[in-house]
């Protein structure tokens, strides 16, 4: 049985994604969480501030705290100043949609970003989520510079993200991902198509520092009109650069300790 921390922080998480509520009912049902259990932790998280109860119908929303204190940690660790300006130049010079995110145990999560593209189709997913490994850019330039037994064990304890819910070319087997994360070794940077949605393409490269895994990647993501093959193998040199310079200024964050 899951304790109480770990059934609050689950309401949390669920909520996150959540943004117009849950009714009490549903929290409990898709939680599996006793409704009077659910019930009462919600009214501890909202007697501490992290989440409220609408009027209008009783659904409970997370509040804007849990996000403060997150972009309080990410602004105290210097990690936005030290990767922003890079970030905001390769967003410019790419016209698309460019993010950062980071490695933390065995989770990749994109906490910065700059959005390049100044007309048309602006892709723009949620920041703050745990990146899906198996289907998306960033997920693949990481699994590079880990062995194929790290890799598959990531995937294993995450799952695959299946093309009903992500894009129609996701990888849902083994063989395929490494065959994948192969090609993106040689080449230097990965890349994706219909992959992680439809429609859409990627690439990332790897932040990593002489010795390590990577400590985080960064990315380049847009509408496959414009983020073409040829479009992306002409901005990997760039985006590589780019990575290599977030390695060499790693070291002044603290997010960025040793592994």
């Amino acid at each position: 049985m899951a304790g109480i921390l770990e059934r609050s922080l689950g309401i949390l998480e669920h909520l996150a994604g959540r943004p117009k509520g849950l009714q009490l009912v549903t929290l409990s049902q898709e939680l599996d969480i006793p409704r009077s259990a659910c019930h009462r932790l919600l009214a501890e998280l909202t007697r501490c501030g992290y989440v409220r109860q609408l009027r209008e119908h009783g659904d409970y929303v997370l509040t804007t705290k849990l996000a403060a204190v997150g972009l309080s940690f990410l602004g105290a660790s210097g990690i936005v100043d030290i990767a922003q300006p890079t970030i905001d130049r390769v967003a410019a010079l790419s016209g698309e949609l460019v993010r950062l995110a980071i490695v933390d145990e065995d989770r990749l999560t994109f906490v910065a970003k700059a959005q390049g593209a100044k007309y048309g189709l602006k892709y723009d997913p949620d920041m703050g989520i745990d990146v899906c490994l198996s289907c998306s850019s960033a997920g693949h330039s990481w699994m590079m510079t880990l062995t194929d037994e790290r890799a598959i064990e990531l995937v294993t304890r995450q799952g695959f993200g299946l093309p009903e819910r992500y894009g129609p070319n996701a990888p849902t087997s083994f063989d395929a991902l490494l065959k994948i994360v192969h090609e993106d070794r040689k080449r230097g940077f990965s890349m994706i198509n219909e992959m992680y949605a439809p429609g859409m393409t990627a690439m990332a490269a790897p932040i990593q520092r002489k010795g390590e895994e990577a400590i985080g990647v960064i990315t380049i993501a847009g509408p496959l009109v414009r983020l073409t093959e040829e479009r992306m193998l002409s901005l990997g040199p760039d985006l590589v650069e780019a990575a290599k310079e977030l390695a060499l200024a790693s070291s002044a964050s603290p997010i960025f300790r040793p592994r």
